[in-house]
């Protein structure tokens, strides 16, 4: 994607490349008399639970009522409220005495808010040279721009990512999403060497313990002994002395093989 008047800045600083970017966004939103409350047409409250209901769909299939007010830290009868009007607008099937799902439609607006959150992240870090640990909150306040068409140029100007700095995968405009075959370090065999390829959890406290021990995205490690005490691990990083691992923070660490292939789903 060029930016226009920025062709030859974008070849010499990213720094002036990034500055470059907001101009631009600042020219083609006022172009739109862009506004903040005009674009965020769905509430962040309802965009938020079509994403916390679609992240737990993906793990229990039905959702209960009392498992999306944890995830989401609300009382149930608040989850109650929002659920009859995602059932009103057609985003989601109810199964009495068992839970509810997202539907097609649901499931589609669900992507978008996660490709949205996902490229925010990946910029934040990217162009912004923010820390994974900190681009969380920020891009939740992001995601809920609902301007396609910026999302759309943003993603084209970031080079059309497949994952976010902690390795989650990115949806494409067609709401596809990019996977790995990957496993928790806790599972893989001594001495093998694998790729850090996403973080399970996600807290600020869990990425900055990594990052202080030199483990990110593309660190290249092995197991060079487990203690079957704890299950802890001693881990050895890439020209870095081994460091020790809980068994806590060993099964949040995803790691793939350097030649595993990247599919679609």
């Amino acid at each position: 994607m060029q930016l226009k008047g920025c062709s030859e800045a974008k070849n010499k600083h990213s720094q002036v490349e990034t500055s470059c970017l907001f101009h631009f966004l600042i020219l083609d939103l006022s172009k739109f008399n862009f506004s903040l409350s005009k674009y965020m047409k769905v509430s962040a409250s309802k965009e938020n639970h079509l994403k916390a209901i679609f992240h737990l769909q993906q793990e229990q299939g039905i959702v209960t009522t009392n498992a999306l007010a944890a995830a989401l830290s609300t009382r149930p009868a608040s989850v109650t409220d929002m659920l009859k009007k995602l059932k009103d607008q057609k985003l989601l099937i109810y199964e009495r005495y068992k839970g509810f799902k997202l539907n097609n439609e649901g499931k589609k607006a669900a992507i978008q808010i996660i490709r949205k959150h996902r490229l925010w992240e990946f910029f934040l870090v990217k162009k912004l040279q923010f820390g994974w640990d900190e681009v969380h909150e920020i891009a939740e306040e992001l995601e809920h721009i609902s301007s396609r068409k910026l999302i759309d140029r943003l993603d084209a100007f970031l080079g059309h990512p497949d994952t976010d700095p902690h390795g989650d995968p990115i949806p494409d405009q067609q709401g596809r999403f990019h996977t790995r075959r990957q496993v928790s370090l806790s599972e893989l065999p001594l001495n093998k060497i694998a790729q850090v390829s996403g973080i399970a959890s996600q807290t600020s406290e869990m990425l900055e313990l990594l990052q202080y021990n030199h483990i990110r995205l593309g660190t290249r490690l092995e197991i060079r002994k487990k203690f079957p005490f704890d299950n802890s691990l001693e881990v050895k990083v890439r020209n870095r002395p081994p460091v020790t691992l809980s068994a806590q923070v060993a099964k949040n660490v995803l790691v793939k093989d350097d030649e595993s292939p990247a599919e679609k789903r």
